[in-house]
């Protein structure tokens, strides 16, 4: 089945799950109070499909290295709080001391990031790192000005075509955490199934979305795939906010879906809106980034979450050593990139824990493939071909390689069982 410019466009325009940029910027070295915790993971080589750039020389000693970070949020956003976490991580494992991060936070996706990174290099910094999609077109300005620094972006998509061997993409197979969420998600309709609450034919579930691009459209499809492999009944209606974070949006979104008959809603959004909404009116919540449970103390079941820190040892190791960096790096629970946060002991079903660990052991041996085309339709067929306008063949061995041929991720059909609103 041919896809068409429309959702190539799509593609392209796939979007990090980062929020929007915050109104104040400010700068500190990593003395700044850590904003959550992260499992020092090895970084274990590079994923399927990648490149390499050239290697960077003969590398840094490590007491002369400075590592440079421009976050489109603060430490109190999920989503710069987990690449905070695991900066944090690498930090630890590579023994760096403060004064050698530096950090430029709250960075907004227009010039300033462009102006942040030139001041990252030129107060000595080897290596920096931006974490918004829209950092991505001054990352590259930056790193054709300073072809001595390596520059990494995370979602983005244009390294490999850049003609720089310094600009990097890099993301994580969230996919695979976003579906043993909804495993977890399928079950909880299950017991309440089970306990009469609902019923199978009224076992629609609500996602609070972003935006309509490809990144999003994998994340909810993989979750509402996990979800399907516990409750086959299982339906799903998406709404998007048009914005990464804002908490009076999506606590707006999570109450409009409520109000739809939605019985569990999850989300990939920034802030703790959903949560709250869900919370007030007693449905299960499944988060995203970290933790809900503080919020949702009675209603929270898991989030779907990344760690950093891998990618961000592996990187920063690689110009300790002056060995290369790959061009787009993607990996997922088999190197420890991706994670759910910890089970809700007071909301989640009874065997839910089995159960996860039983799943993730199949995402990680391969046995289980996120995308398998035998567990989902359009319009009632099974795709076997899947092709973007480059002639890429994403469908192959009876699954969607999502994320194998590029970082970024490409999913962007919208499958049977899922409705997406766009007003």
């Amino acid at each position: 089945m041919k896809k068409f410019m429309a959702l190539f466009l799509t593609v392209l325009m796939v979007a990090s799950l980062a929020a929007c940029g915050g109104s104040e910027k400010k700068e500190t070295t990593a003395s700044a109070e850590t904003a959550g915790e992260t499992e020092a993971v090895e970084a274990t080589g590079e994923a399927a499909g990648e490149t390499e750039a050239a290697a960077t020389g003969e590398g840094v000693a490590l007491e002369d290295l400075k590592v440079g970070f421009i976050f489109v949020g603060d430490e109190n956003e999920g989503y710069t709080a987990a690449h905070y976490a695991g900066a944090k991580g690498m930090q630890e494992a590579l023994g760096l001391s403060d004064d050698q991060i530096i950090i430029k936070w709250t960075i907004p996706e227009d010039e300033t990031c462009y102006d942040a990174a030139v001041d990252l290099a030129d107060q000595g910094c080897q290596i920096i790192f931006a974490n918004s999609f829209g950092h991505e077109s001054y990352m590259l300005q930056a790193a054709a000005e300073f072809p001595d620094v390596e520059f990494c972006h995370a979602t983005g998509y244009q390294a490999a075509g850049s003609g720089l061997a310094n600009m990097h993409n890099y993301f994580t197979s969230v996919y695979e955490s976003r579906y043993v969420s909804g495993v977890v998600a399928g079950m909880k309709l299950n017991e309440m199934i089970a306990d009469g609450t609902i019923t199978e034919d009224t076992a629609k579930i609500g996602y609070v979305g972003a935006f309509p691009y490809a990144e999003v459209i994998s994340g909810f499809t993989s979750f509402f795939l996990g979800v399907r492999s516990q409750c086959p009944s299982a339906t799903m209606e998406v709404k998007y906010t048009n914005s990464w974070a804002s908490f009076d949006l999506e606590k707006e979104c999570a109450e409009s879906l409520i109000a739809d008959n939605c019985v569990l809603i999850s989300q990939h959004a920034d802030t703790t809106g959903a949560p709250t909404a869900c919370e007030a009116a007693g449905v299960p919540i499944v988060g995203y980034n970290i933790s809900m449970i503080e919020t949702a103390p009675t209603c929270a079941l898991t989030s779907a979450s990344i760690n950093w820190e891998p990618y961000y040892e592996y990187a920063v190791q690689s110009v300790i050593d002056g060995t290369p960096i790959a061009t787009d790096w993607c990996q997922g629970y088999a190197d420890g990139a991706d994670k759910i946060t910890e089970l809700n002991e007071a909301a989640v079903a009874e065997g839910t824990a089995e159960k996860v660990a039983e799943v993730e052991a199949a995402i990680i041996d391969g046995s289980l493939k996120v995308f398998d085309t035998s567990t989902w339709t359009v319009n009632g067929e099974t795709l076997d071909s899947w092709t973007d306008d480059f002639g890429n063949e994403y469908i192959s061995d009876g699954y969607f390689h999502e994320s194998e041929l590029a970082s970024a991720p490409a999913f962007a059909i919208i499958i049977d069982g899922i409705t997406a609103v766009t007003e």
